[in-house]
């Protein structure tokens, strides 16, 4: 029997982010978000939103579709490329602090070789979310990959899969996965020996070197379409102010899933929601409360 998961409990954590007159942006982290394939741009921009309001000091993005890879007038704050088939020069060129990889991202080739890239970047955090998931899912080549880059790199990768794609990943069914959350998400850890964030009703948390967790915050308001992608983006944030300020990926993490269920719910208590709550009011709100923490 699985042993019950601990409340999650890490906001406490976020007053290390607290920055010195002095600081600059070299010391909040360069973040490289990839994704964005041909009609799923939204996923990616909604991504970095999260990723420069939750504050990384550069955001960049890595767009798979051409005709999307263009400065985003919004938010002219993010950086926009257009992704190419040398996925390992770009990287080395970049030198990003953290790495997430999956929102938007799609399935063809370009989206596996930029996988492929981002699981032997060595050192650095990692996020992999999305159809990065659904493409481990489908690839022992890559699984063993991501199997690998923990073997060397323990505590480096994070996987945020929702039920269906956690049931890929365990070749398993939602049903099965939602049915007994606690065993699917000790499986997926034990298969991918990553950080594993299942996503859901009580979000759980587990990784190699943690015990369980579990996020009582959160509202059926965040049943939406892009919700994931501002958590993806969240994790990166933190993660990548992390390296300067004292917090490693789990601990970015565990901040980053109480964060996003914690603004979800102040919205709703607001009056925004839980119906017609969007990602993009949460990313606000989540930057709210994160700079109320310091």
């Amino acid at each position: 029997m699985s042993p019950l998961p601990i409340k999650l409990d890490a906001l406490a954590l976020a007053k290390r982010l607290k920055r010195m007159p002095s600081e600059h942006k070299g010391n909040a982290g360069k973040v490289v978000l990839i994704g964005g394939s041909s009609g799923m741009a939204g996923a990616l921009l909604l991504a970095g939103k999260a990723c420069l309001h939750l504050g990384a000091g550069w955001t960049m993005l890595e767009m798979l579709d051409p005709l999307t890879a263009h400065a985003y007038l919004d938010q002219p704050e993010l950086m926009i490329g257009h992704t190419s088939s040398s996925a390992d020069e770009r990287l080395s060129e970049t030198k990003p602090a953290v790495v997430a990889i999956g929102p938007g991202l799609g399935k063809s080739d370009l989206a596996r070789a930029w996988l492929d890239a981002a699981l032997v970047y060595p050192m650095i955090p990692l996020v992999v979310d999305a159809d990065a998931l659904n493409l481990i899912a489908e690839s022992s080549y890559l699984l063993k990959a991501l199997q690998e880059r923990n073997q060397q790199f323990p505590g480096q990768t994070v996987l945020t899969p929702h039920p269906g794609e956690a049931a890929a990943l365990l070749e398993s069914s939602t049903e099965a996965v939602q049915a007994n959350r606690l065993e699917a998400i000790e499986n997926l850890v034990l298969l991918t020996q990553s950080i594993v964030i299942l996503k859901g009703q009580h979000t759980l948390i587990a990784s190699p070197l943690h015990g369980m967790v579990e996020c009582h915050a959160g509202n059926p308001g965040m049943g939406t379409g892009g919700m994931g992608d501002v958590l993806t983006g969240s994790i990166a944030a933190l993660a990548a102010q992390g390296v300067r300020h004292d917090l490693n990926l789990w601990e970015a993490s565990c901040i980053a899933v109480e964060l996003h269920a914690s603004a979800a719910d102040s919205l709703v208590n607001q009056g925004v929601g839980p119906i017609g709550l969007t990602p993009s009011e949460t990313i606000l709100e989540m930057r709210s409360l994160l700079n109320k923490l310091l």
